[in-house]
């Protein structure tokens, strides 16, 4: 298959709130963002404010104030690559980080206070259920054939091996999947069934399984889909491919 966006993926994993701080220096150099020293996590953001700090390339050190920096704090901002100047703290941001399906780190947004952050969060979260695991699309995404063939595994019993369940939809044309052990990567199915994805696939195309047909649920299991309704009044699934009519 190629390697273009898959259309069924949706949200983002691992979300978490990184407390940032935005710097400036006198010369007019470009801000910089970085992370508050361990030793200083428990500044507040109105004592972090309009601060003078030591800015290395990891993290930053407020220099000076009512607990000016340790002496081993010190040192370690020269260890490594050492120090990159001093600046002024002028803005704590609290940014909201997440993970691709793939596992790729991604900037979602920032936030001016903690409260909105976690907010945020938990409103991308959706933390009474998984975000985007039913989906409704056209069955002009699969062949007549295909649609027999689907309608086929729905009165019989589908296999065990192709880690889905076909399903009509009652007093509708439409055809369900219920998709098992997603999502289907390497690392879960490993854990989940003894298999790799590769040797799911191979499952499907060995008992005759349509390529289109194939292809879609693929891509909704890479994309952790538990529930997949095939129905021809439903809309086109922008990405994925269409039948020839």
């Amino acid at each position: 298959m190629s390697q273009k966006p898959n259309p069924f993926l949706r949200g983002y994993w691992n979300l978490k709130v990184v407390r940032t701080l935005c710097i400036s220096y006198d010369d007019g150099s470009p801000h910089v963002w970085r992370n508050i020293h361990a030793s200083q996590q428990h500044f507040s953001d109105e004592e972090l404010v309009s601060s003078s700090c030591i800015v290395t390339s990891d993290f930053a050190v407020v220099s000076y104030g009512r607990e000016p920096a340790s002496s081993e704090v010190l040192a370690e901002c020269h260890a490594g690559e050492g120090v990159c100047g001093e600046g002024m703290i002028d803005a704590v941001v609290y940014a909201i980080q997440g993970e691709d399906f793939d596992g790729r780190p991604l900037h979602v947004a920032d936030c001016y206070s903690a409260e909105a952050a976690q907010e945020v969060v938990q409103r991308l979260s959706f933390e009474t259920g998984y975000y985007s695991r039913c989906w409704e699309i056209s069955s002009a995404h699969i062949s007549h054939e295909t649609g027999q063939y689907l309608a086929n595994l729905a009165d019989l019993a589908t296999p065990e091996a192709f880690l889905f369940i076909a399903f009509r939809v009652p007093y509708s044309p439409a055809i369900g999947i219920k998709l098992i052990s997603t999502p289907w990567t390497d690392e879960n199915l490993e854990h989940a069934e003894g298999i790799s994805a590769q040797q799911l696939r191979q499952e499907h195309r060995s008992k005759g399984m349509p390529d289109d047909l194939a292809n879609i649920l693929e891509l909704a299991g890479q994309a952790d889909v538990r529930i997949l309704i095939l129905d021809a009044d439903a809309p086109v699934l922008l990405g994925l491919p269409l039948t020839e009519p």
